[in-house]
């Protein structure tokens, strides 16, 4: 009977550990899914000096449809949601100087995708998201000094 205890015993400790170390697996696997997401993001922003048009949406559609990115992201805080992929905010920043004028960067949000539904009801998940900011860009539509 003391054997039957013990293996028992061993047996959960064994797929414990098994679920705690695949869900630290998964997690990874999906932090670096959206970390790479918003690496992309950003730099197609600066590739088209923030002028995110319907090409450019596209592109970062694309590549998100080869990483197998495809979360459920629901955007908070003044952030606008592209096709729920990502959420950005645009940013305005004043000039230093009259050459300089009016300024603006995007702060740009990409979630790591877990669904677990117990867990997900319970802590909401929605802590589990990458920011990200993009290089300061001059608007074109500002003149400067007045």
């Amino acid at each position: 009977m003391r054997d039957a205890i013990g293996g028992s015993v061993v047996l959960t400790i064994i797929v414990v550990f098994i679920v705690i170390v695949s869900a630290y697996l998964a997690f990874n696997v999906n932090y670096t899914k959206a970390f790479r997401m918003k690496n992309k993001i950003i730099s197609v922003y600066e590739e088209y000096n923030g002028e995110c048009d319907d090409k450019c949406k596209n592109k970062i559609e694309s590549y998100a449809k080869s990483l197998g990115y495809n979360p459920d992201l629901n955007c908070g805080n003044n952030y606008n949601k592209v096709k729920g992929l990502y959420c950005y905010k645009e940013v305005k920043v004043s000039g230093n100087s009259c050459d300089e004028g009016e300024q603006r960067y995007y702060k740009i949000q990409t979630k790591i995708d877990i669904r677990i539904p117990i867990i997900d009801n319970i802590l909401g998940l929605q802590v589990f998201t990458i920011n990200g900011d993009t290089k300061v860009f001059k608007d074109k539509y500002s003149s400067g000094c007045k």
